[in-house]
């Protein structure tokens, strides 16, 4: 298998000050788009929503089981957390996105640490992506 980046984000973030969830930042940050993938960001513009997939390139070793500490004392499996300790250094997340400039992309609510690649872009559509009366799993009672 074969990936290559088709941009890198921009963002305030370094390892230890990125937020640990997209969600909950208000930082303007920038994706932007390698000139040769440019043309792919036609349309782009007409969705509120987009969803950045990304390579973690300061990934640490993967974790079978993980002690999510803000969530509790209990140790969890890795594939039921959000951890970036995943065996495949790949991280998504939804972003708002608030302008296009050719090929730059102002954005709000990334969780990307500054020189992230970027392996891919999909629009956010409601329609699919959002799951009415999903389960959250153990971390329903955490909410």
């Amino acid at each position: 298998m074969e990936l290559k980046p088709i941009g890198v984000i921009h963002s305030p973030f370094n390892f230890s000050n990125v937020p640990y969830q997209g969600k909950i930042s208000d930082k303007i940050c920038e994706v932007e788009i390698f000139k040769e993938y440019a043309d792919g960001l036609k349309d782009i513009e007409t969705f509120s929503h987009i969803i950045l997939i990304f390579f973690l390139h300061k990934h640490r070793p993967n974790l079978p089981l993980i002690h999510p500490t803000r969530w509790g004392p209990e140790l969890r499996g890795v594939f039921a957390t959000r951890s970036p300790f995943h065996p495949n250094p790949i991280g998504i997340t939804v972003v708002e996105l608030i302008k296009r400039q050719m090929n730059v992309l102002k954005i709000r609510g990334c969780d990307a640490i500054d020189g992230t690649p970027l392996i891919d872009i999909k629009p956010y559509v409601s329609r699919f992506d959002c799951v009415k009366n999903a389960s959250n799993g153990w971390l329903e009672q955490k909410f």
